[in-house]
């Protein structure tokens, strides 16, 4: 394995690494993309403690957020199957309308979840909404997420290949920060009632009409699947699925890398959050240390991309993953009221979760070569996402409510380890086949 130090790229002097024009507007394109997804993806789990008690109403505030919640979850399930049926559509026919596909539908069903009519108006039937386009959203994003990041691997020079993931993971934290600063000057603008009666509708809104935008941008994405499979002459589904049968370590080893950084993820930005409301923590405080939370995976995206094309992506992910076991210890600080605790934990840990968060796609991109890739990374993206992400808030307050939040980080950490050994026997195994 190729863990020696790499030389430095010195960008200013090789018009080749730089790349053209054209790639740097693709990869704003598919940074942009990501940008709407999980602003749109991740509203509903920061505004679950507004939408719970008007969609799914009952006697304890805990538990319509946790309904909420759950719903939040249930979009995770379909993720593998919209990553495996697009992504057999991306290998077979080319990325470009994939790429396109998935934006779409994430702008139309949040539009529709702007003006969903509540439990007091429609009944049940308010609930069933939210729920459809929950599942619709876990379609888009199933494939959204690892194909976007696979797209821009394939874009870009050699050498460069986790930088270009840092750009991506920079826009999904640009995406996640944009909902966290919508969130708290909507409701610092309106004040509390207004925000759990209507306000919190407006930052769906803005998600549907910055859609349009997107899908604008998005018309002009060049193909990078090589022919023949870009002129026609498409590898047979079949055969996309031997090559992934022939490479099942590396899809093993993308179950745990993807599954640890995710339920991390979920802890920090969505269980966190939630768990602060249920301790009657200010909105508006809560959302100003998510906004704070999200500056610093914006900053830190691209610094760790350039680290781990320097250092080399194996040796950066290894030591990076071991450091998140000491990391997600830290929720255990936060365990009753006080906006300082609450944010020192956030905060705290935000350096870890930056470092994985940015990493973890391009290396389950890295463990599938590039004719099977979409639909590979894609499966092993949606089943773990499904697994150990959408199930992370739910099951961090529902521990919480039992008296055994303890737990949860002792999951998160045995998920963490096993990541490490999967990685290092896949690349023995099945080979690397980017960013090494």
């Amino acid at each position: 394995m190729a863990w020696a130090l790499r030389p430095a790229i010195d960008d200013s002097t090789d018009p080749g690494r730089r790349g053209t024009a054209s790639q740097r507007k693709a990869l704003l394109g598919l940074g942009l993309g990501n940008l709407l997804e999980w602003y749109d993806w991740m509203l509903f789990g920061l505004l679950s403690s507004y939408i719970g008690p008007l969609f799914f109403p009952s006697g304890s505030s805990v538990a319509s957020t946790m309904s909420a919640l759950a719903v939040f979850g249930v979009g995770f399930a379909v993720r593998p199957l919209g990553g495996v049926l697009l992504g057999t559509v991306a290998d077979r026919f080319g990325r470009r309308r994939v790429m396109l596909l998935s934006v779409a539908l994430m702008s139309l069903t949040t539009l529709v979840m702007a003006i969903a009519p509540t439990h007091a108006v429609a009944g049940p039937a308010a609930g069933l909404i939210l729920l459809v386009c929950r599942l619709l959203q876990g379609v888009s994003t199933g494939i959204e997420a690892p194909l976007s990041t696979a797209y821009a691997v394939e874009l870009v020079p050699p050498g460069r290949e986790a930088r270009a993931a840092g750009t991506i993971s920079l826009h999904v934290n640009l995406g996640i920060g944009l909902a966290s600063v919508f969130s708290f000057v909507t409701s610092l603008t309106l004040g509390s009632q207004a925000m759990h009666a209507w306000g919190w509708r407006l930052p769906f809104a803005a998600g549907a009409v910055l859609g349009l935008v997107v899908l604008h941008l998005r018309r002009s994405l060049p193909e990078v699947l090589p022919a023949p499979a870009a002129d026609g002459a498409a590898l047979s589904t079949g055969a996309v699925w031997r090559d992934i049968a022939r490479h099942w370590p590396g899809l093993l080893a993308m179950l745990f890398v993807v599954g640890a950084a995710q339920a991390y993820n979920y802890a920090w930005s969505v269980g966190l959050p939630n768990a602060a409301a249920t301790h009657g923590e200010s909105s508006t405080a809560v959302f100003a240390a998510t906004s704070a939370l999200s500056a610093v995976l914006i900053a830190g995206s691209p610094l760790t991309g350039r680290l781990a094309d320097r250092v080399g992506l194996g040796r950066t992910f290894i030591v990076t993953r071991l450091l998140a076991v000491p990391g997600v210890f830290l929720m255990l600080l936060y365990q009753a009221r006080g906006m300082g605790g609450f944010t020192a934990v956030l905060l705290g840990g935000s350096v870890v979760l930056v470092l994985n968060m940015t990493l973890y796609n391009v290396v389950a991109t890295s463990l599938m070569p590039q004719h099977c890739r979409a639909t590979g990374v894609a499966l092993g993206y949606g089943v773990a996402v499904a697994l150990f992400g959408g199930t992370a808030p739910y099951l961090m307050l529902w521990l919480q409510e039992h008296g055994a939040r303890w737990l949860f980080p002792v999951f998160a950490s045995v998920l963490s380890l096993l990541s490490v050994v999967l990685y290092v026997v896949a690349r023995r195994t099945s080979g690397t086949h980017a960013g090494e």
